[in-house]
């Protein structure tokens, strides 16, 4: 279960069930993913987002085994596994009084770290493949281009924002062999162009024609990955349409909107 997803009081009805009257809308006893979960393992995902009030009485799960369904009366013994994954610093949380300390330390028996997404670029083709497979399009294959282009941009939202990509991807394109073209513009303009920049030395350097260059340079990028639309292109580089046009007239670059 993703603690980010529910609010307060959905979150502890899922993971404990409840009692039928126990609120409005219990019109029956229901099974939480504790008493679900018994005899195996329960995923907590993003841990670092459960309320602390929820966390004292997960502690208290772990620590005895035991618990009651909103609006119970009965302990439920279980056994359980717990596994728990979080993207916020745990110890600065702790500090800010957002999580338990107690609960912490119950959890980080076995820690493990996983890297960001941009930090591991050897996962994302192994990664698009499964992608591609989940939603039922294993035939789509990426040009070496394409996946040049994938694997340059810094995937801030890790492994979920790859499998919205992929999944987004699928949806709109009309072929099986995707070219940059057919990239969302947020990957295509994100990505860095490239060229190399002057080393200063003890020589110097023309730091207005240096700067004019790369301007340049990336004036033509975006027209290119937006296929010459001014006003895609303009916003790929945050420029309101008017400063873009001025800056195309300044180093007489020109393009045909489509």
């Amino acid at each position: 279960i993703n603690c980010a997803t529910f609010p307060e009081g959905l979150l502890e009805s899922e993971l404990f069930g409840y009692m039928k009257g126990a609120f409005t809308g219990a019109v029956q006893n229901k099974e939480g993913l504790l008493e679900l979960a018994d005899g195996g393992t329960l995923f907590l995902d993003e841990i670092g987002e459960m309320p602390i009030a929820l966390q004292a009485k997960l502690l208290r799960v772990i620590e005895t085994g035991t618990f009651r369904r909103l609006g119970g009366l009965k302990d439920i013994t279980v056994d359980i596994r717990v596994v728990a994954a979080t993207n916020r610093n745990l110890k600065e949380a702790i500090k800010e009084g957002l999580f338990r300390e107690d609960l912490y330390y119950r959890l980080n028996v076995i820690p493990i770290h996983i890297p960001p997404l941009r930090e591991r670029k050897e996962d994302i083709p192994l990664l698009i493949d499964y992608f591609l497979k989940k939603t039922g399009a294993p035939s789509i294959k990426f040009s070496p281009e394409a996946m040049r282009i994938m694997l340059a941009y810094e995937w801030k939202g890790n492994v979920r924002e790859l499998e919205n990509m992929i999944e987004r991807i699928v949806l709109l394109s009309e072929r099986e062999y995707i070219l940059p073209e057919d990239l969302p513009v947020e990957i295509k303009g994100s990505v860095q162009m490239g060229g190399q920049i002057p080393e200063l030395t003890e020589l110097g350097i023309d730091l207005d024609k240096v700067l004019e260059d790369i301007e340049r340079s990336y004036l033509k990028k975006a027209l290119e990955l937006t296929g010459g639309v001014k006003t895609e292109a303009a916003k790929l580089l945050n420029l309101t349409f008017r400063s873009f046009r001025h800056r195309l007239y300044k180093y007489g670059i020109s393009s045909e909107d489509e």
